[in-house]
């Protein structure tokens, strides 16, 4: 017990060193991306196909406009501003571009989608706008936090572990789900190159 109170401790203390990352306001209002599809809440979870641990979290959420809540990631695009993990103009090409960087070899991604109202999705927004840059680790913490503070999603635990907001989120009413599942290397800076020449073609 003192162990693990003792990693806790370490792990918050790290949290203190995130980095913040503002792009300016041109830019964000540039990106801005509605999609026209009913409002919803989608978890991706990162998942190792070899023992199942859930390696990262990320919610997409599509309400007045289509965001990326990505916190301790590392998935960029430069088509695509981010202020302290939250990214703007999600489009299907972007959303695409996000599972194809996190689904390789040795991980599956995992695609719980829910529908709410325009209400929930934008305050689910605003919640993601107003946390703040998040060091690693807390990636499900931070998701845990977001989702918790939203009508009809009690149910979520707040826990650093990406596994058990899978589990909670997929008992939600009305949830669909996909597994994403890819054949490419562990090492995904190809994969950013095929991406930013895929955007430069169009």
């Amino acid at each position: 017990m003192r162990a693990l109170f003792l990693t806790l401790v370490t792990l918050l203390l790290a949290a203190c060193g995130a980095e913040p990352v503002w792009a300016p306001d041109d830019a964000v209002q540039r990106a801005r991306y509605v999609s026209g599809e009913p409002p919803s809440i989608t978890l991706y979870t990162v998942v190792r196909k070899l023992g199942g641990e859930g390696g990262h979290s990320g919610l997409m959420i599509d309400g007045s406009q289509r965001v990326m809540f990505d916190p301790a990631g590392t998935w960029y695009h430069p088509r695509v501003p981010e202020r302290n993990d939250l990214h703007y103009g999600i489009t299907e090409q972007m959303r695409k571009f996000y599972i194809d960087y996190h689904a390789r070899e040795t991980y599956d991604v995992i695609e719980l989608k829910v529908p709410v109202s325009l209400e929930v999705a934008d305050m689910a927004i605003a919640r993601a706008e107003s946390y703040g840059a998040v060091n690693k680790a807390f990636c499900g913490v931070s998701v845990s936090q977001v989702l918790r503070g939203l009508p009809g999603f009690e149910s979520i635990p707040q826990t650093f572990f990406p596994n058990r907001i899978m589990r909670a989120f997929e008992a939600l009413p009305g949830v669909t789900r996909k597994v994403h599942v890819d054949g490419d290397p562990d090492n995904n800076s190809g994969i950013l190159m095929i991406q930013r020449s895929a955007v430069a073609e169009n």
